[in-house]
């Protein structure tokens, strides 16, 4: 077992404790050093400090603060990392923290948050996991059960300062584009609940104002949300700052590519075992500037699917896009969601397991103008009857709108 680096205190909210931040800065102090070649353990919080509880209401979902997310444990400093090197992260194990197994998911209010389908889907619903060693069950979701892929949501590396004032500069110029949109075009910098771990006084106040929000990926990592970033993965990671000041958080269970509801995984408190290692000179020998990922062994064996299409046509107004894969990727999941609803599923249900399975997303065409071709492969055993088209009865397997949680 590696030996525990960074432990977190599920009792103590995050700005209390010295090795968690959320926000994303060159100056958040280390919280701990390791060496190249060493292996050890982080734990983490779940990514809202624990706003959300393990019962029937989707209130907390509601009403959630998401000022105060992602939590991260961290930053790592690494001896010997310089600017231009590639830090190369191995996720040796990775899992609930065994006295907080569970986890939760939920389709955010489009006034708080949001997400892909929010339009659809505007309002707060909440699903709650138990885990039985490798697979998830719900008692908010009847007839379900799958294995989960354990990953992190969020792993990065810290920027630099001109790394960070361009973040700010491009996203601040995309949100006054539209300024009242809801949900916002990006999370710019605020102060309000900044958790930038050991750092006090008047430094504090000023990275405070200036750290980047954590809520999308970037050039260092961040927020990628890759499912199959799981057991024996290795992260190639940029080195922007002196010891790359390494970080994660986020933790899932599992998740369905793209992470659709936006809380579209089983979110989790959870631990990783590590191993760090250095390629000196890494970014401009092989020309990266932003982490290279290689997936690891360990993935659930499905053997059939159902695969649903989705075209760059706009299913509200019958537009026609111009190889839109989003617009693409969205018709395969309100198709994929339809399909469900004949089974007993509300369409907040089948939202819902689309954003926790291991589903596949794909761009399974995107030359033959003017569609997109984007692809949603649903594995089918992971329900409890058949879902495949037959001439015969269709099963009724879900519990319906009355087994979901609503605000």
């Amino acid at each position: 077992m590696a030996k525990p680096l960074i432990s977190v205190d599920l009792s103590r909210p995050a700005h209390e404790q010295d090795g968690l931040h959320n926000r994303w800065h060159p100056e958040i102090p280390p919280a701990a050093t390791v060496r190249p070649g060493d292996i050890f353990r982080l734990e983490m919080k779940d990514w809202t400090d624990g706003q959300i509880g393990d019962n029937d209401s989707a209130d907390d979902v509601r009403d959630v603060d998401l000022s105060v997310v992602h939590i991260l444990t961290g930053p790592v400093h690494v001896d010997g990392a310089e600017p231009g090197d590639l830090l190369v992260v191995d996720l040796l194990d990775l899992g609930p923290l065994d006295r907080d197994a569970w986890g939760f998911t939920g389709i955010f209010a489009r006034e708080n948050g949001g997400g892909f389908l929010t339009d659809v889907f505007p309002e707060a619903r909440k699903a709650c996991w138990d885990f039985e060693g490798i697979f998830a069950r719900s008692r908010h979701l009847p007839g379900v059960r799958f294995p989960g892929i354990v990953h992190p949501g969020l792993i990065g590396t810290a920027p630099s300062a001109e790394l960070l004032a361009t973040w700010n500069r491009r996203e601040a110029a995309l949100v006054a584009t539209d300024p009242d949109r809801v949900p916002t075009l990006a999370n710019l910098p605020t102060a309000t609940n900044a958790t930038l771990g050991a750092l006090r006084g008047a430094q504090f106040d000023r990275v405070a104002a200036e750290g980047a929000r954590t809520v999308p990926p970037r050039e260092h990592g961040g927020n990628c949300d890759i499912k199959n970033l799981s057991r024996g993965s290795r992260i190639f990671f940029p080195v922007y700052v002196d010891g790359a000041r390494l970080s994660m958080g986020d933790m899932h269970f599992s998740q369905g590519d793209g992470e659709i509801t936006f809380c579209g995984a089983i979110e989790m408190s959870g631990f990783a075992d590590l191993h760090v290692d250095l390629i000196k000179g890494g970014m401009a020998k092989y020309g990266l500037t932003s982490p290279l990922f290689k997936p690891g062994p360990v993935e659930p064996r499905f053997e059939n699917y159902l695969v649903f299409e989705g075209i760059s046509v706009d299913e509200r107004t019958g537009e026609q896009r111009f190889v839109d894969a989003t617009l693409a990727y969205r018709r395969a999941c309100l198709a994929a969601i339809d399909y469900l609803a004949n089974f007993g599923y509300s369409r907040e249900q089948a939202l819902l397991i689309l954003g926790t399975a291991p589903i596949e997303g794909r761009i399974s065409g995107i030359v033959d103008v003017p569609n997109a071709c984007c692809t949603l492969y649903l594995p089918t055993s992971i329900f409890d009857g058949d879902i495949v088209p037959s001439s015969g009865p269709i099963p009724t397997i879900g519990g319906g709108s009355a087994a979901l949680p609503s605000s």
